[in-house]
């Protein structure tokens, strides 16, 4: 980023709810610490990294829009103003070591934070104690189109996955107590920032939906003591995605909850759902969010090791997958620009059934489904050359990792995070916030001269100095939009970032959200 744009810029102006249902909730303040294919910043992005340009415009007719008279915006934002705008989102939340069940919690601590370049955000992110079956819950939802598709997801997936893992006698629990209008025993204790809400007006229908999965689960005579935490994962994304299409093509009781059931079949989100339990961590992924172990060696030496592999074009198994699904007369038409259809940056995603249902039946629900004239607009689009749907599907990936004592934290996060560092990058910074000792390269004095080499000291100097955040989440937030070519702090470049204007910071940075699950090291020792 120029020092013109870091200084001053000239633009263009133109509760009660599902968890009340079946769960518990923490409402967790603000940090206070329990000691407990986009392109780089630097470079203006011109097209959002899911669907062109992030208000749903191409750039041509960006290009054709009349502007307001031109406005000089300051962006010199106080230290006071860029910890106020970071630390919006943030939350810390200590899991007890010991539950009274059985053995030690495998989670001591998580952190977690959120930083919007859309308005609204896009994102979501879920946390949440597995009250009938062992384990934890954590997820990052990546929205697109919309944030529709990933607030309907983060509110519903993590009860999908708990009923699969639910054995048959607590099911027939859950179900007499529907049935006799008897409290419901609770599923989830989830664990929610005050800014964090739900669709609550849609919440019965979420429940009766859930109630039918149950059932068939009952009806089921494979079920016995429940899914396997690997099969329960994939059958919730999947299940849940059917359920996102068929409540948009059926009557509901209200035009509210019509139209929250089309904007969340037409949008789209991608998904990263860790299961932290007493057999490991069961990473399941759709898209390109990430889930990134950190490791510590015997040495001292920290690594990172992935659990997941991003779900696009980069991805050569994954196109190729796709090609597989399509006849070779499409080979050239299924993948162009990186982007599903031309169109669609991740590969696998909840909800956008453009690429999912038939031309006929799209249309068909649009047109009876009382949309407004603006929805109509927006998800009449036709992808390209679309001759043999559906080219997208929801099932994830999943990755199982057994605990073990070098195994630290857990990172997950949105593609916002990951446009900006690297995976070894992400665990070097929380690594170094975790421990306060700053990992340094080696560097061999024959390969700087001496110039070189105190510019290089005054980098490191830069680095070793002691950590602004409390929360490692934020720590790697602050990071990924501060740290200049020279792998500094620069504040100038930080609160230039953090000021953009909603209209402009989409073209600078993505959504980006990360939640850090930290171990209990005596888990690993005990189970070990």
């Amino acid at each position: 980023m120029s020092g013109y744009l870091r200084s001053r810029l000239l633009l263009y102006t133109s509760g009660k709810h599902l968890t009340s249902f079946f769960a518990p909730s923490h409402h967790v303040l603000s940090d206070k610490r329990c000691r407990t294919c986009c392109p780089h910043p630097s470079q203006a992005r011109s097209f959002s990294s899911r669907r062109g340009r992030s208000d749903g415009r191409s750039g041509q007719e960006g290009e054709n829009t009349l502007h307001a008279p031109r406005r000089e915006v300051d962006f010199q934002l106080s230290r006071l103003q860029i910890n106020t705008v970071l630390r919006a989102n943030e939350q810390a939340v200590c899991i007890p070591e010991f539950d009274g069940r059985s053995g030690p919690s495998p989670v001591l601590r998580f952190e977690s934070n959120q930083l919007s370049a859309n308005t609204p955000l896009e994102d979501r992110r879920s946390s949440a104690s597995c009250l009938q079956t062992r384990g934890l819950l954590f997820g990052v939802f990546d929205g697109h189109g919309g944030h529709a598709c990933a607030q309907v997801v983060s509110e519903r997936l993590p009860y999908y996955i708990a009923v699969s893992m639910m054995s048959e006698s607590v099911l027939e629990d859950l179900e007499a107590a529907m049935e006799t209008l008897r409290p419901v025993p609770p599923i989830l204790q989830w664990y929610k920032h005050r800014n964090d809400y739900n669709y609550r007006e849609s919440s019965a229908l979420y429940v009766d939906h859930l109630r039918v999965y149950w059932q068939e689960l009952l009806s089921s005579e494979e079920h016995g003591d429940g899914m396997r935490p690997a099969d329960a994962l994939i059958y919730a994304f999947q299940r849940l995605d059917t359920d996102l299409s068929l409540e948009a093509q059926v009557p509901l009781a209200n035009d509210l909850m019509r139209n929250t059931a089309i904007q969340a079949a037409f949008a789209g989100c991608t998904a990263c759902v860790a299961h932290i339990g007493p057999e490991g961590v069961h990473v399941a992924n759709a898209g390109d969010c990430r889930a990134v172990l950190g490791v510590q060696e015997h040495d001292g030496s920290w690594s990172a090791l992935p659990l997941t592999q991003d779900h696009n074009a980069a991805n050569v198994a994954e196109v190729e997958r796709i090609w597989q699904q399509h006849p070779a007369s499409e080979r050239h038409s299924v993948i162009v620009d990186d982007r599903l259809l031309g169109v669609l940056m991740p590969l696998r995603a909840f909800g956008d059934v453009r690429f999912k249902w038939s031309r006929e039946l799209q249309q068909s629900v649009l047109e009876n489904g009382d949309s407004d004239s603006e929805a109509l607009n927006l998800y009449q689009y036709a992808p390209p050359n679309y001759l043999t749907p559906p080219y997208l599907e929801a099932t994830p990936e999943v990755t199982y990792h057994r605990l073990r004592p070098q195994d630290r934290f857990l990172i997950l996060a949105s593609d916002g995070l990951w446009d900006e560092m690297t995976s070894d990058e992400a665990v070097r910074l929380v690594a170094e916030h975790l421990t306060g000792i700053h990992l340094q390269a080696p560097v061999s004095a024959s390969q700087l001269n001496l110039g070189q080499m105190h510019q290089l000291l005054l980098q490191r100097r830069a680095r070793a100095t002691p950590a602004l955040d409390l929360n490692g989440a934020t720590h790697l937030i602050r990071h990924a939009l501060g740290t200049n070519e020279y792998a500094e702090m620069d504040q100038e470049r930080l609160a230039t970032m953090l000021a953009l204007p909603s209209d402009l910071a989409r073209m600078y940075r993505d959504d980006i959200t990360v939640t850090v699950i930290y171990f209990n090291p005596n888990f690993s020792k005990t189970t070990n």
